[in-house]
């Protein structure tokens, strides 16, 4: 069996310098580990053309998907989360926002913009889940609110993109104040006739998800994404039972039992959006 026994010993090459592949080519899939070009893993939208797994994204990425030609208008850029109430918890809350904000390149949890999906009028506010799990915080409500105001002033749909763990504990009350607030906003857009969309994206939990998330026209989630209030092994625990049933708390989960109008793949988003948005225009 010559054929793989080394020969000769202490065999050296001339160029001993180790190569290294540069950062910044590949991308490998979280969920298969298919590995692909990251050029190619942009173009299929941050999804993986292998199993389809949709990968979390940011607003800016958002933003860049949809709207026509990747031109927006960044709206309510001026606000910022406080430490109102002095919190501690393993680190000062006001150092945790400025340690989030320089690793993360973010001001806050949310982006709002305004732009055009295939010449309509359409204003996005999109969670990051990057900055603090997008908890939803203060300055969340504050910018969604003042985003609805836009949107009802300049006869604009409206869309939020959910990404979520839920409401801000460093914030207490002031953040469980803003399900009401958004919620009430929305009821000003409904009166204005003017839509509402709401897209979940993995994960939308909390309070996120037990008020403005689920409040759309229509309902929108990305496949697989988690879609619930509370975690698994606690309604476990509340509800008593062993198992809880396969894909629990999926988006697919969601549409069989009617919490979800439909479930968006990321490539087609953006015509469904145009779909919808058309047919608005003929109401």
């Amino acid at each position: 069996m010559a054929w793989y026994e080394r020969n000769k010993q202490n065999i050296t090459t001339t160029n001993n310098e180790k190569r290294e592949i540069p950062e910044g080519i590949w991308h490998q899939c979280e969920s298969c580990r298919t590995v692909t070009l990251v050029k190619d893993f942009i173009q299929d939208k941050y999804t993986c053309h292998s199993c389809g797994h949709h990968e979390r994204i940011g607003s800016k990425e958002y933003f860049e998907l949809l709207f026509d030609n990747k031109e927006y208008t960044p709206l309510i850029t001026n606000l910022k989360s406080r430490d109102f109430l002095n919190f501690v918890d393993t680190k000062p809350y006001i150092e945790r926002l400025e340690n989030t904000r320089k690793k993360t390149g973010l001001d806050e949890a949310t982006a709002v913009a305004h732009g055009k999906i295939e010449g309509m009028d359409l204003v996005i506010s999109a969670m990051d889940f990057d900055f603090i799990g997008g908890s939803m915080g203060s300055v969340m409500g504050e910018k969604m609110a003042k985003a609805i105001d836009y949107a009802i002033q300049h006869r604009c749909a409206f869309m939020i993109i959910s990404q979520s763990g839920g409401a801000r504990m460093m914030e207490s009350s002031l953040s469980l104040m803003q399900m009401a607030k958004v919620s009430a906003k929305l009821t000003q857009l409904a009166a204005a006739k003017l839509p509402y969309f709401s897209l979940l994206t993995n994960p939308t939990t909390g309070g996120v998800s037990a008020s403005f998330a689920m409040l759309g026209d229509i309902n929108m989630a990305e496949p697989k994404a988690l879609v619930g209030f509370a975690g698994a092994r606690v309604i476990k625990e509340t509800i008593r039972v062993k198992e809880l049933p396969e894909n629990f708390q999926s988006a697919e989960s969601n549409l069989e039992n009617g919490f979800v109008d439909m479930i968006v793949d990321r490539k087609k988003l953006r015509c469904q959006l145009a779909e919808l948005l058309r047919y608005w225009q003929h109401l």
